[in-house]
């Protein structure tokens, strides 16, 4: 059975609020390992209007039963897409859809970036 991986996108004040959101939309998050404030910090994009907010990578932001921006950062890809299954007044809690690594043989490794397509 394949591992399903959640994430809280936070921050979402700083840019467009709750606007942007809708259960079921799609959006793409990517690794930001130059950001200044978190080495593991993971941007949320929307292609339309570009970043949306961040994964939560706190115990104070991120929802109960999902996981940091530093727990799931070596499980995904440096590019993967998430989408919107609920939406609180603060947070926006998603399942990531694409771009998580597969294990083998108890080690974590990344497909090729290019098979994931220009959904990204």
């Amino acid at each position: 059975m394949k591992q399903e991986y959640y994430i809280t996108i936070t921050g979402t004040s700083h840019y467009y609020g709750m606007r942007p959101f809708s259960v079921g939309k799609r959006f793409k998050c990517v690794k930001e390992p130059s950001n200044p404030y978190d080495g593991e910090a993971i941007r949320a994009v929307m292609k339309e209007i570009g970043t949306i907010g961040y994964v939560a990578n706190s115990a104070y932001t991120t929802a109960t039963g999902t996981m940091s921006a530093g727990r799931i950062y070596d499980r995904v890809q440096k590019k993967f897409q998430a989408e919107v299954m609920f939406i609180t007044s603060s947070k926006v809690i998603c399942r990531v859809v694409k771009g998580i690594r597969e294990e083998k043989e108890g080690e974590t490794v990344g497909k090729a970036e290019d098979q994931m397509g220009s959904e990204l």
